[in-house]
């Protein structure tokens, strides 16, 4: 009977002290599964030495590795899109090269879909946030925000640390989009989701390069990519500046009719017009984003480009 495959996806940036450490783990971790293991690397372009370290797994006999070299930083999602792209397993697991997130969990997460069948995917989720308390209010507050306005729910805490079944794998790929906010994706395409709680572990090495600036930019992606809310701004806002103008008219009308009260001029139209004008560049603004991405997807450019492939895997 063949054995089973576990394909794990490491995306890796500025990572070479934590190559080597991982790799141990792994050994160590997956000695319990009676699995065939493929360890899919990908360097996004790091200015370290991480390929180097990379490199040197090749040597190694322990798993099948496989070792993409993006040509520069195409961000997360697009290594992930490439691991999953090249996974061949019938378990497909993505996990952090930081050792923040236990390869032990990876185990279990395989356990629970082989003990559970009515489960296609497994999540961690962070039980308890080891990030400042800044970081954490804005996380939970962008999650309230995307579940009231999107179309798919995405759960408080839950990361990209998973595993899939293999149709769950094939899935995900069938959405072709460049703009990828994966969170949302793994949600669109449904299936059920067993949830796992985690507390990840501090990093070891280096400084985590995701800073509130990224996660604001990571937000409006995700909002964007899954709500038409925001492009209903314009329409209420609209409205609602008209209905505000309307009875503003009433208003003077009924002054200088009834009353004889001179009406306000100057400042009354310099603030009017500077209302008016900020709505329409903040509706134009979001319309922009929207249009911009449009604009993108029509480019149809590749999401990543490799400059090396590289395996230790035998050639047939």
């Amino acid at each position: 009977m063949k054995k089973q495959k576990l394909s794990v996806i490491i995306p890796c940036y500025n990572e070479e002290k934590s190559i080597e450490p991982l790799y141990k783990a792994f050994k160590r971790c997956f000695s319990v599964l009676s699995y065939n293991i493929e360890l899919i690397f990908i360097d996004d372009g790091s200015s370290d030495k991480t390929i180097v370290e990379l490199k040197k797994l090749l040597k190694k006999q322990d798993f099948e590795i496989e070792v993409l070299h993006f040509s520069r930083n195409f961000g997360k999602e697009a290594a992930m899109y490439a691991g999953l792209e090249r996974a061949t397993g019938d378990y497909v697991g993505i996990i952090d090269a930081d050792l923040q997130q236990k390869p032990e969990l990876l185990v279990e997460m395989v356990q629970v879909l082989e003990k559970k069948e009515e489960y296609d995917c497994v999540c961690c989720y962070q039980e308890r946030r080891i990030e400042d308390k800044t970081m954490t209010y804005l996380k939970k507050k962008f999650y309230a925000l995307i579940n009231k306005i999107s179309e798919v729910e995405l759960v408080d805490g839950a990361s990209d640390f998973r595993v899939f079944r293999r149709y769950v794998v094939e899935s995900i790929l069938s959405l072709k989009e460049a703009n990828r906010f994966s969170k949302g994706i793994f949600s669109w395409v449904g299936f059920n989701t067993y949830y796992m709680p985690y507390t990840p572990e501090s990093r070891l090495y280096g400084k985590s390069s995701f800073g509130i600036k990224k996660l604001f930019l990571y937000a409006i992606s995700g909002i964007i990519s899954f709500s038409v809310a925001p492009l209903r701004i314009a329409t209420f806002g609209g409205l609602l500046v008209s209905l505000l103008c309307f009875l503003y008219l009433v208003v003077v009308i009924i002054q200088k009719i009834f009353f004889t009260i001179d009406v306000p001029g100057y400042p009354t139209l310099i603030v009017t017009v500077l209302l008016i004008g900020s709505l329409i560049l903040f509706c134009l603004g979001i319309i922009g984003e929207y249009i911009a991405r449009i604009y993108m997807e029509t480019k149809k450019r590749p999401l990543y480009i490799t400059k090396e492939e590289l395996s230790n895997k035998k050639k047939s």
